[in-house]
């Protein structure tokens, strides 16, 4: 299916698509960031987009996902010292993302994250789904909102959401916002001191994040649900110093010794999610062990502690500097007002010279320099122009007349009107239009967004189209070839079709090694055509039942994938029944590791539906050989059988399908029936006597080489029976 994954960089993050690609599913992702630079090349598709874009809907209706997982509380984009506008953006976020997501009308699991931190306060036991978090910070209030806002979201839409919380969630950390606590202190502290102070008084659970994973991915593709609401945890209680111990143990060296100083301050700090819920409903195993990872995790810290630690000398300002940074603003604000006022002087002498003029009596010099200034700079400097002209004015009347005079003279209040009024009507009209200039240019710029957005948006489509396009013309794993390259065993003889069975199960899984199992007995199982040495490696007999991973997994007509990548088992397995019972078992080796997922097992298992009939129609003919073509009562087969069967093995050689030693055996004066009683007690169930035309007696030992054949013939010289080991023949 596909799936959309909210959420910045990070090793969940990373973790997560590449388990979603394991399991054969199309991942997209939403960075939630406009500027991300970390591209997930992993992943089908990746949206640079924050959550409360207004082109998130049309973003979403190009992905159509069927399951979608918003990182929420482990989402790097955000962080627990972010304010006040970081939180509105991230509930916003969430409600946009909740809404285009039920615009595409289609049932769908949605998966919010949150964590442990929505608990402030102490606890006695481990904290269950019942208990309502106590959160005191607006980081954790937002996780908690969002948590509310999801479990409410099913009442009137086709998302099924469910919430999970992740209880100190650590892995390897890329980036520094995946350095989580305590580790980001315990690493600091080790790093640039070489010790570590723990508090005894503080206990917690850790929740490694390939166990995390695991848990979430089983959240996400399971069919029903009891509840809506798991907690996601380890269940082992640390107390802090055992914690600090394994990075201590990571950040030592030969050079360098880490120390852990254990002190027990304040009250009891106790924090720990339980994890019943999930476990009684789900089930799930605990991979972690925290002494390794936690140790790596300290490790790869060291290594790249410049990432993860910005180390700059802290200089105190000193006064000169602090009164130069508040004249730099004085100045920045004084400035304007400045060239006003020494703009003020020419007008002034202009309008001076202007008195008595002939030609420049009537013009008003204060009147233009008021004018001049609500022009150019506005409302604000028009104001202050309009003060210094009325000052000049005034100064100027009582060149003639005394400051009462002036005072009293109901000119002078007209002519202070009309300056105030027109530089005022002027600089208001100059502040609209640069308003409205730059109203248009904010308009200009969230458009220009938008056509970039849908340009991108646009360009990605073509590009999954085009991938889709060339998916379809080269699918190599199509019903029409799957049907004609599994139809090719119809056209072989029924004694070669087991052998061509394990290449047609090699092409289909693009495997090279590739081993088929004929069932014995209840126990043991003999190799009957592999394609490689690889997939002889487990040997021509088999134990299989002792394989006891494998083994319960195709007992149950399911198909065995081997997670743990143990060298002891094939990478993948499946078994071939009939009537009930385990007749062949298919094994298969050299599977690149982001292949061994579901869409992988289920073409195993279609590929064995597709060959079964052929295969054990094959193999009930290989039991009636034995049966109904043997000489007498004997285990010997009649010349035409045995020449059918050594043909068979021949072109399987030759097509390394299997190996196999053929040997004369000079019977001596005894008669080949006497002697075959003697003969077969040496042999095992999947070895063959026969006879040729050349009336010679011949033993076929099917899975051995040469030098394993040397023991069968000391064993036939032990029963006087020499023999000897026949090159190439004609048959």
């Amino acid at each position: 299916m596909d799936v959309l994954l909210a959420g910045g960089a990070g090793f969940l993050m990373d973790s997560m698509v590449d388990k979603l690609n394991k399991e054969g599913h199309r991942v997209f992702i939403l960075s939630g960031n406009s500027f991300a630079k970390n591209k997930q090349t992993r992943a089908f598709e990746q949206y640079n987009f924050p959550y409360d874009s207004p082109v998130l809907q049309e973003v979403i209706e190009s992905m159509n996902p069927d399951a979608a997982i918003f990182f929420g509380a482990q989402d790097t984009n955000y962080s627990n010292n972010m304010g006040q506008g970081e939180v509105v953006s991230y509930t916003t976020g969430l409600i946009n993302l909740l809404m285009s997501l039920s615009t595409l009308h289609k049932r769908m699991r949605f998966l919010y994250l949150s964590h442990e931190q929505i608990f402030q306060t102490t606890h006695d036991v481990a904290i269950t789904e019942m208990e309502e978090g106590n959160p005191s910070g607006q980081w954790e209030n937002a996780v908690r909102q969002g948590e509310m806002t999801t479990l409410n979201y099913r009442e009137s839409t086709q998302i099924d959401p469910m919430v999970l919380r992740l209880d100190h969630l650590y892995g390897t950390p890329k980036t520094k916002e995946d350095l989580t606590e305590p580790f980001r202190t315990m690493c600091y502290d080790g790093i640039y001191t070489d010790k570590i102070t723990a508090n005894d008084n503080n206990r917690f659970s850790l929740l490694y994040v390939r166990d995390a994973v695991e848990y979430i991915y089983t959240c996400l593709v399971t069919e029903t649900h009891e509840q809506s609401l798991y907690n996601l945890s380890s269940g082992t209680v640390f107390i802090e110093s055992e914690v600090a111990s394994m990075v201590a143990a990571g950040l030592s060296s030969e050079r360098i010794k880490v120390n852990v100083e254990t002190r027990t301050l304040g009250v009891p700090f106790y924090v720990s999610l339980s994890p019943l819920r999930y476990r009684t409903e789900f089930g799930g195993r605990v991979f972690d062990k925290p002494e390794k990872s936690i140790a790596e995790l300290a490790a790869y810290v060291r290594k790249y502690q410049k990432r993860f630690f910005e180390q700059t000398a802290e200089v105190k300002e000193s006064a000169g500097s602090k009164l130069w940074s508040r004249l730099k603003l004085l100045l920045s604000v004084a400035i304007p007002y400045l060239e006003t006022a020494v703009m003020f002087i020419p007008f002034f002498m202009l309008n001076n010279r202007a008195v008595g003029s002939r030609y420049f009596a009537n013009l008003d010099f204060f009147l233009l320099y008021v004018l001049l200034f609500a022009i150019i700079f506005g409302q604000q400097q028009a104001t202050f122009a309009a003060i210094l002209a009325t000052a000049g004015y005034i100064y100027r009347q009582t060149y003639e007349r005394s400051g009462f005079e002036v005072l009293l003279d109901y000119n002078t209040y007209v002519w202070i009107a009309q300056i105030f009024i027109l530089g005022l009507v002027v600089g208001y009209m100059k502040d609209r239009l640069k308003s409205i200039r730059g109203e248009n240019q904010i308009e200009q710029e969230y458009l220009n967004t938008r056509i970039d957005d849908i340009s991108e948006i646009n360009t990605t489509n073509v590009h999954i189209k085009n991938i889709l396009e060339t998916q379809l013309i080269n699918q190599n794993d199509s019903f029409g070839k799957v049907y004609e390259i599994t139809s090719e065993l119809d056209q072989y003889a029924p004694e070669d079709v087991l052998f061509y069975a394990a290449e047609v199960v090699a092409k289909l899984i693009h495997s090279a090694d590739v081993a088929i199992y004929q069932v014995s007995n209840r126990s043991f199982a003999r190799l009957f055509a592999a394609t490689s040495a690889q997939a002889r490696s487990l040997g021509a007999s088999l134990e299989y039942q002792k394989l006891t991973d494998m083994y319960a997994e195709i007992k149950e007509e399911r198909v065995y994938i081997n997670k743990t990548m143990d060298k002891q088992y094939p990478l993948m397995a499946d078994a071939l029944f009939s009537e009930g019972e385990m007749q062949l078992i298919i094994m298969v080796w050299g599977i690149p590791w982001d292949s061994m997922n579901m869409s992988q097992a289920n073409m195993l298992r279609i590929t064995g539906f597709l060959i079964q009939n052929s295969v054990l129609r094959a193999n009930r003919y290989m039991a009636a050989l034995e049966s109904q073509r043997y000489l007498g009562d004997t285990k010997v087969l009649e010349t035409e059988a045995f020449t059918g069967l050594l043909r068979a093995y021949m072109n399987a050689r030759n097509r390394n399908l299997t190996e196999f030693v053929l040997l004369r055996v000079d019977l001596g004066s005894k008669k080949w029936d006497e002697a075959s009683y003697e003969i077969v007690k040496a042999l095992r169930n999947s070895d063959y006597m026969g006879q040729l035309s050349d009336g010679n007696f011949y033993v076929l030992l099917s899975n051995t080489s040469r030098d394993n054949a040397s023991f069968v013939i000391n064993r036939f010289e032990k029963m006087g029976f020499p023999a000897e080991v026949q090159g190439n023949m004609e048959v």
